[in-house]
Order: structure tokens, then C-alpha cells, then sequence
């Protein structure tokens, strides 16, 4: 009688530690999983602020080049503007992917972001690299596949519209002279969403919006904004500061500059 007591005494406290080690567990595990749910959300906002600032670097490094290339004395190679005093949106776009006359890869084609790390005119967000090709226009399959380009330049800056006799795009030359009314609020260049422009068979290479055009930008077909940063998407301008909007229109800018006006 008093051995079997004994063993009793003997195993009851290890049956009784055991349990409640197992609810100490339980209980790590449900903390565990309270301070990964906070710190997750913070940590993928954090990481989604990191590529936003990445964007936006990256198109601060495109309108510093732009003010470079438009500068009557500080401008280098203008491919095939070069003997000319204007130059066109085409030529400056050409020269920031390395295409066409400013071939600047180690073959042709060649795949972007490649070993190095080089991934010119690429926003984080956006998912796919691209393929570059030689003697040929970024507009006109020199970048591809296009439902991967990340960027639109205005393309008020590429064509302007005249209504007579008809309705017609007329291309722009762009200067120094030509860009001196462009203040602070003349956007130059922004995120856009390739793939819904390629879906309605638009260039996704330029974009604005309609503006009350009668004809050549009328009923947005060129707008196609990106908004692909907490809903908001980031913007260069011409005179070389970048900024963030969720309502690009609703902002004080320029859409509907002319060059020269």
C-alpha cells in the first residue's frame, strides 16, 4: 500500500509539470503570433517606403539627365540631334535607355536588370525585366516587352495638337529656349500602368491626359497613370524635383504645357 503511494507521489509531479509546460508553449506560440501580426504590416510598409524611394531616386536621376541634355552648352552626344540646336522627347528617351544611336550594352538584345545590376528606367513595383535592342527607337521595339515599362513621358513634351485644317499630332523640338516658360509645375515624366495602355493598343512610351482635347489625346486614351505606391504613384518635372500624388490631377501642375507658349 505505502509503495504504491510512493510511486504515485513520485509521478505526479512530473505529470503535472509536464502540462503545464505544454500551456507555456501555447502561450509563446500565441504571443508569437500577436507580435507577428503587428510587426508584419510594419515591416511591408516598411519595404513598399523603400521601393517608393527607390522610384523616386530613379526618376530623380532621369530629370537631372534631362536638364543636362537640354542645356545649350552642357549637353553631350545628341545621337542623331546632334548637329541641331533642338532635340526631340524620342532622342533624350533613347539616350536613358541606351538604345538606338546611344547603344550602350555588351550585345544585341540584350536583358535587363542584367548581372551587374544595371536596370535603367525601372520602378521597384513593377514585376518582369525588359529587353533592349539596337538601331532601333525605345518607341518602336527597341524596349520590350512593353507591358513591362515602368515610366511614361508627357507626351505634350512629344506632340502637340492642331485642329486645322484637321485634327493632327505635329511632333515637338524641344531647347532651352523652347522649355524657359516650363516652371516648377510642368510635369516631365511619372509612373504608368504599361499593361492596361498595351491592353488598349496605346504606345505606353508617352501619356497624358485628355484635357478637353478634340481629337488627338481626347477621351484619355493616353492616360494611364500607375499608381502603384500606397495608391499614389511619383512624378519627375522638368526642372528636376520629384513628388508623390494620389490625385495627379487634382494637383496644381502644367498638363497642358506647350513648349515655346
Amino acid at each position: 500500500m505505502s509503495q504504491s503511494s510512493t510511486t504515485h507521489d513520485a509521478h505526479g509531479p512530473l505529470l503535472r509539470r509536464s502540462a503545464f509546460t505544454l500551456i507555456e508553449g501555447l502561450m509563446v506560440v500565441a504571443i508569437i503570433a500577436v507580435l507577428l501580426s503587428l510587426v508584419l504590416p510594419i515591416a511591408r510598409g516598411a519595404m513598399a517606403s523603400a521601393r517608393g524611394f527607390s522610384c523616386q531616386m530613379g526618376l530623380r536621376a532621369t530629370v537631372y539627365d534631362f536638364a543636362v541634355f537640354a542645356d545649350d552648352i552642357l549637353h553631350g552626344q545628341r545621337g542623331s540631334d546632334a548637329t541641331s540646336q533642338s532635340f526631340t522627347l524620342s532622342s533624350f528617351q533613347d539616350s536613358v535607355y541606351g538604345v538606338n544611336e546611344f547603344w550602350a550594352w555588351p550585345s544585341d538584345p540584350y536583358m535587363l536588370p542584367d548581372a551587374r545590376g544595371a536596370n535603367p528606367m525601372r520602378c521597384p513595383e513593377v514585376r518582369g525585366g525588359i529587353t533592349v535592342r539596337a538601331n532601333t527607337p525605345c518607341d518602336s521595339g527597341g524596349v520590350g516587352p512593353t507591358q513591362n515599362v515602368s515610366f511614361a513621358f508627357n507626351i505634350r513634351l512629344h506632340v502637340r495638337e492642331v485642329t486645322t485644317p484637321a485634327p493632327a499630332a505635329v511632333p515637338v523640338r524641344l531647347s532651352a529656349a523652347a522649355l524657359a516658360s516650363a516652371d516648377s509645375s510642368v510635369p516631365l515624366i511619372w509612373d504608368t500602368n504599361a499593361a492596361a495602355a498595351v491592353a488598349a493598343d496605346i504606345t505606353p512610351f508617352y501619356a497624358g491626359p485628355t484635357l478637353g482635347s478634340p481629337a488627338v489625346f481626347a477621351g484619355d486614351q493616353y492616360w494611364w497613370p500607375g499608381l502603384r505606391h500606397n495608391s499614389g504613384m511619383n512624378l519627375g518635372f522638368v526642372d528636376g524635383h520629384v513628388a508623390a500624388t494620389r490625385r495627379p490631377l487634382s494637383e496644381a501642375w502644367r498638363w497642358g504645357f506647350v513648349p515655346g507658349s
